[in-house]
């Protein structure tokens, strides 16, 4: 008997949830399962990897016909899956359980009825190192808690005393038939650990231990334009926060950017420039813990590796991987790959936004003598190696003299010397910032008046946006203003912004809209004193999601899908800037 064929069938991304307790997270399919997860750490190969061809799964899910739904319960990552079937309306409930810890995690399942009967069918088919190694010395225990070894990790599963083990290819799988009455609950409690032993928790305890939990980390966010977005985008990068304080990008790798063009990869890592911009949106929303996380992680690896900071780091702090492919199918459309080449670049912009950060978290009276030594490290970078070619904020090859880059550190160095401790040092900052503004003036900009890509590249580029909105220039000076006039007139569509033109074609063809430019766009044009049109870009934004309300990197505009890996971090991080900053007045 094997695993029902669906189970290995992908869905469209914006029906995926994801379940996170910060050291790794769970993608939830619309039929209850669990298509893919690492541990034990978010880069680490996965258990369940159906995803991206790799087999493995843990599912709950009716077995009659039905529909399906689901939402997140507010101020945190419980995820209720709700199916309708034809005579029944059933819930599961789910969540990794919190406290994390880094050498176990607890996936919590609580199936309920709330009207006629159901009959479930639980699948609990994991799948070690993109599926080669299945579970071992499967066996039942005297308290009916099922156990099995995966590869170098032990397994416990709860609930499923009635479970029957099968042969699914060269593995062995469990299958549970579970039917349930009107008003009915059952638990599953699935615990992996990387020591053997360990027991499942008791259901009750654990669901009101993680619900606590997400009530602490999260508030309500009513002062915000969109409390419950705000909340729902400050718990997605809380879950995806380690207790190191490093944020990654996105849970998975490998979901493609656009079909058959080889643009996939591997983002289950923490890139730098990211976590300044969740830093800066959590000090915009007061949301005071997420930044301190932010500067915590940052400064430690500025302190590590000085003017060789790498662009991104796993989560524990150490080096990412080269990239490299792996000998799965892939989601549909891309290829899977693991590893990342950016781990070799120079990103100057990381520096300046780096300042952005630390100037932040001043201003909220939370850099300490280590963060402005920091501060001052960064700057020292910025003035020794701004002048040299880097690989800018979208990671282009080869490296150039990207304008951006250069304006996000004359804005770092002007926002940490306004709150810098001494008038000599503010002083250096601010002539330093003036001095590559005025270079940029000189040769990056258009004759329009606006800033261009690059010396030698004429094009107008989203991430010139945030000149104005960081501050390397007033947002009402005339550069920023035609700058933003240009990005609105030849980069969007539809309310939604590209990052720019990459050739002839027309927008779409080559790449999907940024919904991280959307936001930048929709504060940007708050910031010129058009709040009008700032909140119909930012309503635009933040609905290009599923019922789960997780965001992409990237939004198909003409087929109204969601492209890239997912959940995308630094999206989810504008849009809780652009609640936190943007009014209208009624």
């Amino acid at each position: 008997m094997k695993a029902p064929p669906w189970l290995n069938t992908p869905h469209t991304l914006r029906e995926y949830a994801l379940l996170a307790d910060g050291e790794r997270g769970a993608i939830v399919g619309p039929r209850g399962d669990i298509v893919w997860m690492c541990f034990p750490h978010w880069d680490s190969p996965p258990l369940f990897s159906s995803l991206i061809g790799g087999g493995g799964a843990y599912a709950v899910s009716p077995t009659e016909r039905h529909v399906w739904g689901g939402y997140y319960e507010p101020r945190g990552l419980i995820w209720r899956s709700r199916w309708a079937t034809g005579n029944a309306t059933v819930e599961c409930r789910q969540a990794l359980a919190l406290p994390a810890q880094r050498d176990r995690l607890v996936i919590l399942s609580r199936a309920s009825v709330h009207r006629g009967s159901c009959r479930l069918a639980a699948v609990l088919n994991p799948f070690a190192d993109y599926g080669r190694h299945g579970m071992q010395g499967l066996a039942r225990d005297d308290a009916g808690v099922w156990r099995a070894r995966i590869g170098d990790f032990f397994l416990s599963w709860s609930g499923a005393t009635g479970a029957h083990a099968v042969r699914d290819g060269r593995h062995r799988a469990l299958h549970l038939d579970l039917p349930l009455g009107e008003g009915a609950e059952h638990d599953l409690v699935l615990l992996i650990s990387t020591g053997a032993g360990g027991t499942p928790p008791e259901p009750e305890l654990a669901w009101r231990e993680t619900e606590q939990a997400w009530h602490e980390r999260v508030g309500d966010f009513a002062d915000t334009a969109a409390p419950r977005d705000a909340a729902h985008a400050y718990a997605v990068m809380r879950g995806m926060t380690s207790s190191g304080g490093g944020m990654v990008a996105a849970a998975t790798t490998s979901l493609p950017e656009r079909a058959e063009e080889g643009r996939n990869y591997d983002y289950r890592y923490v890139w730098i420039r990211d976590q300044c911009y969740a830093g800066e949106a959590a000090a915009a929303a007061g949301a005071f813990e997420l930044l301190d996380d932010s500067v915590s992680f940052v400064t430690a690896r500025l302190g590590e590796h000085g003017p060789q900071l790498r662009p991104a780091y796993t989560g524990r702090g150490e080096p990412v991987p080269d990239e490299r492919s792996l000998d799965l199918e892939g989601y549909p459309g891309g290829t899977a790959v693991v590893g990342n080449g950016a781990n070799k670049q120079f990103q100057l912009d990381a520096f300046g936004e780096i300042l952005l950060l630390l100037a932040a978290a001043a201003r909220s009276d939370r850099l300490d003598s280590d963060g402005w030594d920091a501060a001052r490290q960064a700057a020292a970078v910025i003035l020794k190696r701004r002048r040299e070619p880097d690989a800018g904020v979208w990671e282009l090859e080869p490296p150039r003299a990207w304008t951006h880059s250069r304006l996000i550190c004359a804005a770092g160095l002007r926002a940490v010397a306004a709150q810098a401790p001494g008038r000599r040092l503010a002083g250096r900052w601010l002539a330093a910032a003036d001095s590559i503004v005025a270079d940029a003036s000189r040769h990056a900009l258009h004759p329009s008046g606006r800033w261009q890509r690059a010396t030698d590249d004429t094009r107008v580029d989203a991430s010139l946006l945030l000149a104005g909105l960081r501050g390397a220039v007033p947002g009402e000076d005339p550069r920023s203003q035609a700058t933003c006039a240009a990005v609105e007139r030849e980069l969007s569509d539809d309310l939604y912004c590209y990052r720019f033109k990459p050739d002839e074609r027309p927008l779409g063809q080559a790449e999907g809209a940024f919904l991280l430019c959307g936001f930048w766009m929709a504060l940007a044009l708050d910031q010129q004193g058009r709040p009008l049109q700032a909140a119909r870009w930012f309503e635009r934004n933040r609905a290009a999601c599923g019922p789960p309300g997780l965001l992409s990197e990237e939004f198909d505009v003409g087929q109204r899908q969601m492209r890239g890996n997912l959940p995308q971090a630094f999206a989810h991080a504008l849009l809780l800037e652009c609640a936190a900053t943007i009014r209208v007045e009624p």
